[in-house]
Order: structure tokens, then sequence, then C-alpha cells
């Protein structure tokens, strides 16, 4: 029980009242001020404690409430979304997509890279639609990799949040290209949280256009991808489009012009997607996938060569 302010002044009244109080002796009024003395410090010992871990408390509360006040202030500033809260049966993280139906993918510019051709991991800003941004995507591949490789890389993506949490994994790994190789054909798989599998992207066997699936984690083809047979981006969009089993157009991955120096000098690419509203997270999660595949297939310089080429081949 903590010591009262009343208990505190009652003991230091005794203590006046045993110093102002007649001689009974020596002895005994030497031991009355000692017990009342011991009393007192005993007191003023538990108060100060007392006191110093509230004023403790209320510091951590203040220093709490400052970095909260302050994350906000740097997500305002930074221009990063708002994450949804209460959305159930969502793997964490991924709340951002719930209420997303297009987003804006813009690749940083490298300068060694556009300079010397030395190829750098790649760097992703992806946004939604008013400019906020919603996840920052780092390529993770070592040097030899990426210039022996070149665009045909095996790589893992990492997908942070605003709290620098991975929130999403792709792996690609090493495939032919080709449509000469119809066994071993492009795969990304697509994980989140890291480690646990909610869909790949599959390319399908064909000769003139890019063709892909896109499946969950029973392996059933949900949604497909076709893209047209010229991958060429002459001052224009170049489109694949997201249909249906039945062949319905429900969205598109769009490879964006972002001017003449940008796209002659840099493979800093503009990317956008559009999806239905009401699609499975899960599923928006792989067609994000989907759009890192095709950036590099079709988009990615192995140096400061460009790639593009008809169909398949």
């Amino acid at each position: 029980m903590k010591p009262s302010m009343d208990r505190y002044v009652s003991t230091i009244s005794l203590y006046r009242e045993d110093s102002d109080s007649s001689p009974e002796g020596t002895a005994t009024r030497n031991s009355s001020k000692s017990r009342s003395y011991k009393r007192l410090s005993q007191l003023l010992n538990t108060f100060l404690e007392d006191k110093m871990v509230e004023f403790g408390r209320q510091v951590r509360q203040v220093k709490a409430g400052h970095r909260c006040a302050l994350k906000g202030l740097l997500r305002s500033e930074g221009g990063w979304m708002t994450i949804p809260q209460g959305i159930p049966n969502c793997p964490p993280g991924l709340e951002y997509l719930t209420s997303i139906d297009q987003l804006l993918v813009h690749q940083k510019v490298e300068l060694l890279e556009a300079f010397t051709g030395f190829e750098t991991a790649n760097k992703y800003t992806v946004k939604n639609t008013l400019g906020q941004k919603v996840y920052w995507a780092v390529e993770d591949t070592d040097c030899c990799t990426r210039n022996c490789c070149g665009p045909a890389r095996p790589f893992d993506m990492k997908v942070l949040d605003f709290y620098q949490n991975e929130v999403l994994h792709f792996n690609r790994p090493l495939r032919c290209q080709s449509c000469c190789f119809p066994c071993c054909l492009q795969e990304l798989e697509v994980s989140a949280p890291p480690g646990n599998v909610i869909g790949t992207v599959e390319q399908n066997w064909s000769i003139f256009t890019p063709q892909f699936s896109i499946k969950d984690t029973s392996g059933n083809t949900v949604l497909r991808i076709e893209g047209p047979f010229c991958t060429f981006s002459i001052c224009g969009d170049v489109e694949f489009k997201v249909v249906t089993n039945d062949g319905n157009q429900v969205g598109k991955i769009s490879k964006q012009w972002s001017g003449i120096a940008r796209e002659m000098f840099t493979d800093a690419d503009h990317f956008g997607i559009n999806f239905p509203m009401d699609l499975d997270v899960r599923v928006k999660a792989t067609l994000l996938g989907a759009l890192f595949l095709i950036d590099y297939m079709f988009f990615e310089k192995k140096g400061n060569a460009e790639q593009d080429r008809p169909g398949m081949l």
C-alpha cells in the first residue's frame, strides 16, 4: 500500500512532539527520536520511490504517444496509404489490397546502370491511384547472377510495407524463356507471409503471344494473362489482358510509355495493373507478381541492349 501524505505529516508531527516534550531521561528521549527519524526516513524513501515509478510510467506514455504521432507524421509526409483495419481472413500486410482496384508500379532509375550498363538490383515503388505508396519492392540477387544471366536471371523479391515488414515474397527460379523449350517455361511463386505460398504464375507454351496462368494454392487456374504479339514500346502502352477461364476480360497489366529519354537510356519502367475490387487479395498479390515477371521477361535490358522481339521467339 502506498503511503499517504497524512501518514507522512503525522510522522513529522510525532517527531516534533518528541523533540519538544519535557525530558524524562536522556536515553528515553534519544530512543524516541531515533524511532521517529527511522520511520520518517522509511516513509520518505517509499514516497520518493513511488513518485519515481509514477514519473517513469508517465514518461513512457509520452514517448509512446510521440512515437505514434511521429509514425503518423512520417506516413502523412511520405505519402503512404493508411492500412485498412478489421479485415478477416487476410494475410498480414495484404489489407491494403482489399480497397484497391488499380496499382501503379514505378521502377527506380539507377544512374550506375544507366551510364555503365552494370546491372544493379531492381527497386520498385508500388502506389495506389492517389499516388500514395502501398509497398516497396526490392530484388534480392547477387552481382554475378544479375550480370551473367541478365533478364533471364532467377531472383527473390521482397515486398515491404511502411514499417519495413516483408509482407510478400516472390521467387523466380531459373527457367528457359524460348518457345523452343515447352517443358521448362517461366514460373513465379508468391508467398504471404514469406514461406506461406498463396499462388503461382506459370507461363503457358505459345509461339505468337505470351500466355500465363494465375493459379491458387491448389493448382487451379483462376485467371489467365494474354499478351500482345509485339511487345515493342514505341510511344505507347503495351497491354497484357487479364481474363477469366471463359475469356472475359476483367483487368489488364500495362507497360506505360514513360518518355523517350527514360525509355532509351534506362530500363526503369512504369507499369499499371487493374483488377476487380472484390477479387481475392491473394489473387491480387499473385497478379502483382505476374507484373514483375512480365517486366523481367519483356522489358528488362541486358546491359544497355534492348531485348524486344516478336511473339515468343
